[in-house]
């Protein structure tokens, strides 16, 4: 399986059970995430909601006008599980999680403080992560894990589907969420991402019934699960 150019498409599983819409898909846009800073070319963001693709049971004052808790996410502390399988090279852990922001009056300031964050690396870009590394050399980076949570060391090998952390909102993050990347090399500040693919999963129809879909990367907004 090819690429455009930018070499072999990486098959993905999904990063944990339930469900997550998806954001910043490159089934939309190239570069999702509107630069290739960071190996982020092919990036795409899961964000953990219930079967109805809420990430949010709770809407009050908060969501209108200010910083929300990230434990009031669907999302928040949900398991992460390794999208790949292949040997652990880069741990960081201990990064804080930030409040989630769905109202413009703080992502707008948020926005603004985003060349800060860059200057300061990929600690305060990536929150918490882990980046696995495969047999054929492709690297994988799962980002904005939940503060503490990291389950995985430097030279482990993991299986596909085995748990490396919890999905938090370290970072970039204006909500709880799973980022994740393909990579040709383990450091992102000097990578270049590859393309992604998810190998099987499950999306949610209009009509609320779940059809397979296999070796795609999913559109933006819809609802997926894993097969």
């Amino acid at each position: 399986m090819s690429g455009d150019g930018a070499g072999p498409v990486v098959l993905l599983d999904l990063p944990g059970d339930g469900c997550w819409r998806v954001e910043n898909s490159p089934a939309r846009r190239v570069p999702s995430h509107g630069t290739d800073l960071l190996a982020l070319r092919y990036a795409i963001d899961l964000v953990g909601t219930d079967a109805d693709g809420r990430s949010a049971r709770v809407v009050d004052w908060r969501t209108v006008l200010a910083v929300e808790p990230p434990e009031r996410f669907v999302g928040f502390g949900r398991p992460v599980l390794a999208p790949v399988g292949g040997t652990v090279v880069r741990v960081h852990d201990g990064e804080p999680d930030h409040g989630g922001r769905r109202s413009p009056l703080t992502l707008l300031p948020y926005a603004l403080g985003q060349a800060g964050r860059l200057r300061r690396g990929i600690a305060a870009v990536a929150g918490n992560h882990v980046v696995v590394t495969r047999a054929d050399g492709a690297c994988v980076a799962v980002a904005h894990l939940r503060a503490r949570s990291v389950r995985v060391r430097a030279g482990q090998v993991v299986a596909v589907g085995e748990p490396v952390g919890a999905c938090g909102c370290s970072g970039n993050a204006t909500e709880p969420h799973v980022h994740l990347q393909a990579m040709d090399g383990p450091d992102p500040a000097r990578a270049r991402g590859l393309p992604i693919a998810f190998g099987a999963y499950e999306e949610r129809s209009a009509d609320g019934s779940w059809a397979p879909r296999r070796h795609v990367v999913p559109p933006e907004g819809a609802v997926v699960r894993r097969a």
